[in-house]
């Protein structure tokens, strides 16, 4: 740090008198410095020191001045005990008074408050209130000062106590020197750093201590002991330093921490009562109890040191900032004292103080790491100039004289040079033995090594030494010299290489041994090898050039700037120098330059330079080019005019590539090559010098050209004169020309069937059946067209063709069984599978359809699907012997799974709709159908909770109880829904208050044996009696008065049908009287011997097991035909006859389903839906009651 004298002005009264500068101040602008002398306000000129103008107005000494923050007034107090407001324009505004002395003043920084203190008390004043609020002190009041935030004075009192104050007045806050009022406050100052993250209060005491407090009053750091009295303290306006001035005669520069960094100017020859920074920037005003006013520039010089891409400096006079220049890391080091030189080498880091200098290391050898740890002190006070750090020593630089530390501090070696060292450089080198370079105020150049005492001359010049550099392989040495001549040697042969004038500094690049940079002339210069130098714009001095990074020094601010070494690497290829312009490339330069040093060493044909540049812009097409070349060349291929044809075409250079293909008679890539490009004019130039290539491959290229831009037509009209038929069709095909694609087939021959095949199928693909089918008939290939007719579902067409050719049944049949099956005709669907020989197939088809509507709760459709399941298996029982008996069992089964879900439809249909068309005693009746045929086991989808519930409910409706009790038990035992839980738990509780009998009516009579059986039963549907299986009408499911009956053996069913049909043979009555008698009398005597016996009124045995009825020749032929229903079951099952017992009601029989009915319900069902509600037969099936023998 160095202190300028800018002005000094002696104030004196008219007897000259020297006045006491008690206090100063600058206005926020800096331009004017006003000061209390005597009893005046002077206002200077801070530029030059002139008086602007001297202010009266007080009639006794001044004590104070303060500026406000806005520039607008000052104030300033005297012993007058008066307060004088001046606005920015020197003039007097206002005036009050206190009741003692006034010592001190201070503006509010944020409301531009005054606070004004006397010795016994303080005061506020606002321009905006105009009245002043005044507070009493309990003891006199030496210093004040506001906070940042304007929120709290802090006031320094003569007991010692720095008393913390708001804006009304109150105190808030105490803090109490250890002295009391033996160590008055004298000084006071609020930091205004921004990096503390609370107000600190500088305080000095004429305990001759200064020290810091928080606003709570906890000491901050230490106290400094000064060893004068303080009489004022000022910050620097970022807080940075700090100013005390004192009874030591002179003002002291601190850190803010209160390290002593030096004195402001020379030492006063009186106390200095006031000291002030103007507002940003570096100019210090002192005032001395001797009238003297001193101006001074502080100037704080530079302390840095910069090894490759790292750089140390000083800030704030004790900090150390080590910055890495290309990732631009930073990292401080508080030495917490003035520091005075920094030298930075590789891992280590010296930094020398004042009484000693401080080693520092790297944690760990990462070259971006940035953590650093003291590794070594050296307790000796060290005087040098110029300070330089290596791997184990510290070397010293005092004038003439070089000495060589270690890190211990012991002196291992010496040098005493012929002249003032300027300028010293640290080479490199193992540990050590590491090499320096020295540039002398003579103009020699020395090189040293550690380990050796014998410097090395290098060179002589004529003048000074400015700046040194060496180059990376030590070969080459730049030198700056006093009159900015730069110069470049060859150290082996001593020969001038380069001269330069107005350079000020140079530096070697790094990582490339040929090229260089100088500034000078705010221009900086780069010079590669023996080319012009290339010259920009720049600001500063030139320290270091790492790649393509330049490290410049802008007064105190090292910057990295990014210079693209574009110019050097063009420098290097226009001499055809390759591998260097590809090494200075590396360094850094743009894309673009990327791409023409590819170019550039293609065309030099240096394939390693030219696939490394497109490798780095990532241009795949030519990095794969040269991978071709290169496989090539190992190849054996030689010829580097072809190479560079490739390359022109490459460049879509095409006339020149020809040209130059045609030179080297490669007339064939000429050829190929404006093929690709669809030039097919100028392909048709080389097809006379081209052997293996006719008209028809450029036409077959330019029709494959036009088919990429979209030009079908053009295209297929192309491939057809070139002969390429297949092609052309399939255009003509994709784009659905039918009339153009007929035309071609029909050109056709037939020899040619691939291609006629192809249009058969691009016809079949667009339904045109007609042609599709001429092109197949054409090829003789009736199959297709079989196929051909099915896919379009032409039925009739594809059955003429199949009983043409019974080879390709299976081929109409299957699809067209399937596409029965898909729309619902099942029926239909089974014959087609049959005729095409597929009956498994139909059956499986059926099982998934039944399955199906099971699962989606179609019962009605799952009836259906099983009655077609087992008519079904009833024909494959008739076909196949081997699994008729397999198939008849299955037919049962299916069968009574179909009256299952048949009567299942209507009890889900009741639980799940409001309302039904069923009455009570039909639902009553299904569901007790439903409830016996489902005892053995329940099919799948079939609740029997639902069977339960809606006979219970039926059962209490018709006043069956003890069978709706009994219901009600079983529904105990199974899952209810929660929807019918209330219900069910109600009905149980209810049906017990009814009577433990079922109504007489709705007991089932058995009319075989006319025995009235219980509602539930054990047997199921069928007499508990004889065992009759009773016969339900399949609509409201009562039982029908009808008996089966069977025939005795040897009796065929259309021999029974013939004796049923045949009319009774007529008996007289007469024949059966008999007469007898004697002598005595005569005698007529009637004999019923010969009536033949009625087996169906035949006496049944109780609790034996049950006999069917067997009726013989003579039974069948005494039958009334009306009173007999014939269920005509198709083989191998035999008829099934049944006899009315009632014959006056009147039963009809679905002659499909051989399921029986009442007439009135089933012609209800036959008019409502159209078919029979079990088999949806549509046929008539019904037969009148006067011919009930279906036939």
């Amino acid at each position: 740090m160095r202190t300028v004298p800018t002005w000094v002005d002696k104030v004196q009264d008219r007897d000259k008198v020297e006045q006491c500068i008690y206090d100063l101040c600058f206005n926020p602008d800096g331009t004017q410095l006003v000061v209390a002398a005597g009893q005046r306000v002077l206002v200077y000129d801070t530029i030059d020191g002139a008086l602007i103008q001297p202010l009266k107005g007080h009639k006794d000494v001044v004590y104070c001045v303060c500026y406000a923050r806005d520039g607008k007034r000052f104030a300033s107090g005297s012993a007058d005990k008066s307060v004088i407001i001046w606005t920015s324009k020197l003039e007097g505004v206002l005036k009050y008074t206190h009741n003692d002395a006034i010592q001190c003043l201070a503006y509010n920084p944020v409301s531009h408050h005054l606070a004004s203190c006397a010795l016994s008390d303080f005061a506020y004043w606002s321009a905006e209130q105009k009245a002043v609020q005044k507070y009493k002190s309990n003891s006199r009041i030496n210093a004040c000062a506001w906070t940042n935030d304007g929120q709290y004075l802090a006031l320094g009192l003569g007991n010692g106590v720095v008393s913390i104050r708001n804006k009304n007045g109150e105190e808030k806050g105490k803090i109490e020197r250890p002295g009391g009022s033996q160590s008055p406050i004298w000084a006071l100052a609020w930091s205004p750093s921004k990096e503390d993250n609370y107000d600190i209060l500088c305080v000095g005491d004429w305990g001759q201590t200064l020290s810091f407090y928080t606003m709570g009053g906890k000491l901050v750091g230490k106290e400094r002991p000064l060893g004068y009295d303080p009489l004022c303290v000022n910050y620097f306006n970022k807080g940075e330093y700090l100013l005390i001035g004192g009874s030591n005669k002179a003002c002291t520069l601190m850190t803010r921490d209160g390290i002593k960094l030096g004195t402001v100017g020379e030492e006063q020859s009186s106390w200095v009562w006031c000291c002030a920074v103007r507002p940003d920037s570096s100019f210090v005003a002192v005032g001395c109890q001797d009238g003297t006013i001193a101006y001074y520039q502080l100037v704080f010089s530079t302390v840095h040191g910069l090894y490759r891409e790292r750089y140390a400096f000083r800030e704030n006079m004790t900090d150390v900032i080590i910055q890495h220049l290309l990732t631009d890391q930073k990292v401080r080091i508080k030495c917490r004292d003035l520091i005075k030189k920094i030298a930075i080498y590789k891992h280590r880091l010296a930094v020398q103080l004042p009484e000693r200098a401080v080693i520092y290391e790297l944690y760990s050898g990462d070259s971006t790491s940035m953590h650093y740890r003291v590794r070594d002190k050296i307790n000796q006070k060290l005087d040098c100039n110029l300070l330089v750090i290596c791997t184990n020593h510290l070397v010293l630089c005092q004038e003439k004289r070089l000495q060589s530390l270690t890190f211990a501090g012991v002196k291992e070696r010496e040098w005493l040079m012929e002249s003032p060292i300027r300028y010293i450089k640290v080479v490199g080198g193992p540990p050590g033995r590491e090499g320096l370079l020295l540039g002398l105020k003579n103009g020699q150049v020395w090189k040293i090594y550690l380990d050796n005492a014998f410097p090395v001359n290098l060179l002589k010049l004529q003048s000074a030494i400015r700046c040194l550099d060496l180059s990376a392989s030590r070969q080459k040495l730049a030198v700056v010299d006093e009159n900015n001549q730069l110069l470049v040697y060859n150290l082996r042969t001593q020969e001038l290489l380069f001269q330069e004038a107005n350079a000020n500094s140079v530096a070697w690049n790094t990582y490339c041994e040929e090229m260089l940079c100088f500034s000078g002339n705010n221009t900086l210069c780069i010079k590669a090898s023996n080319f012009p130098v290339h010259q920009q714009k720049l600001t500063g001095f030139v320290v270091g050039l790492c790649g393509s990074k330049v490290f410049c020094l802008r007064v105190a601010t090292m910057s990295t700037i990014e210079v693209p070494l574009s110019t050097p690497m063009y420098q290097y290829l226009e001499k055809k120098m390759f591998r260097e312009a590809y090494e200075v490339a590396c360094l850094g330069v743009t894309a673009g330059d990327w791409e023409a040093l590819g170019h550039a060493a293609l065309d030099g044909l240096n394939l390693e330079v030219a696939k490394e540049s497109f490798r780095r812009v990532k241009n795949i097409q030519y990095v794969e080019l040269i991978l071709d070349f290169e496989d090539r060349r190992r190849r054996g291929e030689k010829d580097d005019e072809v190479f560079l044809a490739d390359v022109l075409a490459y460049r879509c250079k095409f006339k020149e590539a020809a040209r130059l293909y045609q030179r080297v008679a490669q007339e064939q890539k000429a050829l190929n090559m404006y093929m690709d490009l669809r030039m097919f004019d100028l392909a048709q130039e080389f097809l006379g010098s081209v052997d293996n290539i006719d008209r028809k491959t450029i036409i077959r290229k330019k029709a494959e050209w036009a088919r990429n831009n979209n030009e079908p037509r053009a295209a297929a009209e192309m491939y057809l004169s070139a002969g390429d038929t297949q092609r052309a069709i399939e255009i003509i095909g994709e784009n659905g020309w039918v009339e153009k694609l007929v035309d071609v087939g029909r050109r056709l021959d037939k020899a040619d069937q691939e291609a006629i095949a192809l249009v058969a199928t691009h016809l079949r693909r667009l339904e045109q059946l007609t042609y599709a089918t001429e092109m197949f008939r054409k090829l003789g290939d009736e199959k297709s067209v079989v196929q051909l007719y099915v896919e379009a579902k032409e039925w009739k067409e594809a059955f003429v063709l199949a009983e043409k050719h019974p080879e390709y049944k299976d081929l109409v049949y299957v699809p067209y069984a399937k596409w029965l099956a898909e729309n619902d005709k099942f029926v239909d669907a089974q014959k087609a599978f049959h005729k095409a020989g597929r009956p498994e197939e139909a059956f499986h088809v059926l099982q998934e359809l039944t399955h199906n509507a099971v699962n989606e709760a179609r019962f009605q459709d799952a009836s259906y699907y099983y009655w077609i399941l087992a008519r079904q298996c009833l024909d494959i029982a008739s076909q196949n012997a081997e699994r008729q008996q397999e198939m008849i069992a299955k037919f049962y089964e299916h069968e009574k799974y179909a009256s299952i879900y048949y009567a299942y439809d209507t009890i889900q249909r009741y639980l799940d709709e409001p309302f039904t068309s069923y009455m009570p005693e039909g639902l009553f009746n299904i569901s007790r159908f439903l409830l016996h045929e489902i005892k053995d086991g329940c099919p799948k989808g079939i609740s029997q909770f639902a069977v339960l519930y809606s006979l219970a409910k039926q059962a209490r409706n018709l006043g069956a109880y003890k069978l709706a009790r009994q219901v009600l038990e079983k529904m105990q035992h199974l899952h209810i829904p929660s929807r019918f839980q209330e219900y069910v738990d109600l009905s149980v509780l209810m049906v017990r208050a009814k009577p433990y009998h079922d109504n007489e009516e709705l007991l089932p009579m058995c009319y075989r044996c006319s025995t009235y059986n219980p509602l539930l039963t054990s047997s199921g549907n069928g007499c508990t009696n004889c065992g009759q299986p009773f016969v339900y009408s399949f609509v409201s499911f009562e039982i029908l008065p009808l008996v089966e009956f069977q025939l005795e053996p040897g009796i065929s069913d259309e021999e029974a049908v013939h004796l049923i049909e045949a009319p009774a043979p007529s008996q007289s009555q007469a024949d059966n009287w008999m007469e007898r008698g004697d002598d005595n009398f005569q005698a007529l005597q009637f004999d019923d011997t010969s009536a033949i016996d009625d087996p169906f009124t035949a006496c049944v045995n109780d609790n034996a097991d049950f006999l069917p009825v067997v009726v013989n020749r003579s039974t069948l032929q005494a039958m009334e035909p009306d009173s007999v229903v014939i269920c005509r079951w198709p083989s191998p099952l035999k008829y099934q006859f049944y006899r009315n017992i009632l014959p006056e009601l009147q039963i009809t029989l679905c002659s499909i389903c051989n399921k029986v009915f009442h007439v009135d319900d089933f012609e209800v069902q036959i008019l409502q839906k159209g078919h029979c509600p079990f088999c949806r037969s549509p046929t008539k099936t019904s037969v009148e009651p006067e011919d009930s023998l279906v036939g």
